[in-house]
């Protein structure tokens, strides 16, 4: 049977490339993985317009879940950080109790998995870097200070033409640039730049927890499904979970 020990289901944005083969990179044995498309309009992967495409992806996050639910997963993830930034604290709050309502299902945000990591980690102090535009980078600032964190340092990748053809590489370097001494750990937002490949080298060389969106929707959904699955490779977060 698939899914033996866990079934996790991802909502993606529908251009995202990212989210499938990295969460199938992290899937622990018996832990099977379901994916359904959120619905969006505009320029996939385009700074341009994203807050537009954040909300037309809310309008239609509970068909999209109702979707999802019928494989009947132990939780469903929306893998998206940003369209929590357009959400908001209590808007978030709100639409997780309806879906969950709804469903029947278990349901967390990338972007909460993000806060539950920090607080598992014991982060009060945070970094940030993202490959938003200037407008996201703020509200993701916001959403994180508004939960409690000092966000001491922040920063967007340079020279962003699409969040899809970016690299690991360049993740590595946006964690290093936004790196500073009053940080605890370092995070970077966005499941569509990928980021696993570098977690373990950021971590050695900035010698500090670094978790990405990515990362921290994995441990979470295995945390809220009942896996206890360490997996090294991708950062403390995961490799002592």
């Amino acid at each position: 049977m698939f899914g033996w020990r866990a079934r996790i289901g991802f909502l993606v944005p529908p251009g995202n490339p990212t989210v499938e083969p990295e969460m199938m990179q992290l899937a622990p044995r018996g832990v099977s993985l379901h994916f359904t498309r959120m619905v969006a309009h505009g320029a996939t992967g385009s700074l341009q317009g994203q807050e537009e495409r954040n909300r037309t992806q809310i309008a239609h996050l509970d068909e999209n879940a109702a979707l999802l639910a019928m494989a009947k997963p132990a939780v469903i993830v929306m893998a998206h950080t940003a369209t929590s930034y357009t959400l908001g604290r209590a808007g978030e709050a709100e639409t997780i109790e309806r879906i969950e309502r709804a469903t029947g299902v278990r349901f967390v945000t990338a972007f909460g998995s993000v806060v539950a990591a920090l607080a598992h980690l014991g982060v009060d102090r945070v970094a940030v870097g993202t490959p938003y535009d200037a407008h996201a980078t703020t509200q993701c600032v916001a959403n994180l200070e508004e939960r409690g964190f000092a966000v001491v340092s922040h920063g967007r990748l340079p020279n962003v033409t699409n969040i899809y053809d970016e690299t690991p590489e360049r993740a590595y370097q946006l964690a290093r640039q936004v790196d500073c001494a009053d940080a605890q750990a370092v995070f970077l937002s966005g499941v569509g730049m990928p980021t696993l490949d570098a977690l373990d080298a950021m971590e050695r060389d900035l010698c500090k927890p670094v978790i990405s969106s990515a990362s921290a929707m994995m441990w979470n959904a295995l945390r809220v499904a009942g896996v206890s699955a360490p997996i090294a490779g991708y950062g403390r977060l995961l490799a002592n979970s």
